[in-house]
């Protein structure tokens, strides 16, 4: 079959919903599919990557960011002309799938409309979440995304995020979301029913390569520090500075290893400096399979973020790698089914959330010390990986053209 992807951003572009999407690209094409990503040019330094690709089909487009990272195309006739061109020129398409939130949705479903073609849509984004860590004008600023969706393809009325996630998924035949704490909250909130279960994946040969390298380390059999690890954007929905301030409040003897960048790191830097015990070291970006490599050698990573995700990948990969995790977010950890520490629910006071991870680190590191760290659920390492999860999306893509062609 011929899907297409739209997204919002180009899938060379840095991201978790682009890495998702290369890999479920790689994943369908190895299965004898054929897969056009449609998405925003990319500008600045990185535009060349992805270049001479057939797969992509770039359209015209603005920067958004001062880096030139990430880039919008407009919803609307001229954008419309140029893809019905674009799309002479290749076979015909047998499926859309938006994987947007924005203006690639908004595209995306309008090409599906003109053509006929059913829809399937992941949902990436808890918008209303997303705005408001980013914001404090999160409610004019979803009032006016509504309007723009209403504008743009059409749906009901209301003004909060699930009016607007209901008005994006509203033409859709079937709706996924990579996590069942998502897909429970978009189906009581009337986005759309049912919503099917579909996490994203962990690439099954870097997943090999990992095992295969970390399995060849020399492990020194004297007692160790316990390592820590905690990785992901340095913004305020992530909650870095409350964990490097639990790690300082736990006073634990161990190492902790901060990945990523973000307008936070200076202000992370002097929490750290506080610390007296515990050796905190900042490795700043690194690549996927580092990243990989630095989390199955870990004893632990640490999940901070509360309520934000609509999956939370880092927690899967590490339970993939047979890492356990020290999770923060009541839904990520009943997603995990064990393989953690959960750190208690105190409500929404910070100064008791960091005295609960504070005492969650102590008592994680203690237990590894001992050895009686807790192990990852099987079912999440067998299920976790890109071939698996491809193959429960193609059983979406059938199921949805058997419908489709009233079977």
């Amino acid at each position: 079959m011929h899907v297409v992807f739209f997204g919002d951003q180009h899938l060379e572009s840095l991201g978790g919903a682009q890495v998702s999407m290369r890999l479920q690209r790689t994943y369908l094409e190895r299965a004898g599919h054929r897969v056009t990503v449609v998405a925003p040019r990319m500008h600045g330094p990185r535009a060349a990557l992805g270049a001479g690709d057939s797969g992509y089909l770039n359209l015209p487009s603005m920067p958004i960011t001062l880096d030139r990272e990430y880039s919008m195309s407009w919803p609307g006739r001229r954008t419309d002309v140029y893809l019905d061109l674009a799309f002479r020129d290749l076979p015909p398409v047998d499926l859309v799938h938006v994987q947007a939130d924005f203006w690639g949705a908004f595209i995306g479903h309008r090409f599906a409309r003109r053509h006929g073609i059913p829809v399937v849509h992941t949902m990436h984004n808890r918008v209303e979440v997303g705005i408001a860590a980013v914001t404090p004008l999160h409610r004019q600023v979803l009032w006016v995304l509504n309007a723009w969706r209403r504008r743009a393809v059409g749906g009901g009325a209301g003004s909060d995020g699930w009016a607007y996630l209901r008005g994006i998924a509203a033409g859709s035949r079937a709706v996924t979301a990579p996590s069942g704490h998502f897909a429970r909250r978009l189906e009581q909130n009337g986005v759309f029913s049912p919503v099917e279960v579909v996490w994203n994946g962990i690439d099954d040969e870097m997943l090999a390569e990992v095992r295969a390298e970390v399995a060849k380390d020399v492990t020194d059999a004297a007692p160790r520090r316990p390592r820590f690890i905690w990785l992901g954007r340095m913004s305020p929905e992530k909650r870095l500075l409350p964990f490097l301030e639990a790690v300082v409040a736990s006073e634990v003897d161990a190492d902790v290893e901060i990945i990523g960048g973000g307008g936070q790191l200076r202000a992370a830097e002097r929490i750290a400096a506080r610390a007296t015990k515990t050796r905190i070291r900042f490795a700043g970006r690194v690549s996927y399979r580092d990243v990989l490599l630095h989390v199955a050698r870990a004893d632990a990573v640490v999940q901070t973020s509360i309520g934000f995700e609509t999956q939370g990948m880092t927690p899967f990969e590490a339970a993939t790698l047979g890492t356990p995790t020290i999770v923060s977010d009541p839904d990520i950890a009943g997603e995990l089914r064990g393989g953690l520490w959960a750190v208690p629910d105190v409500g929404a006071d910070e100064a008791a959330r960091i005295a609960a991870l504070a005492e969650t680190l102590r008592i994680a590191a203690a237990d590894i010390r001992a050895g009686t760290a807790p192990s990852p659920h099987p079912a999440v390492v067998a299920e976790f990986t890109q071939s698996s999860r491809t193959a429960a999306m193609i059983e979406v893509y059938e199921r949805v053209l058997r419908e489709a062609r009233g079977a």
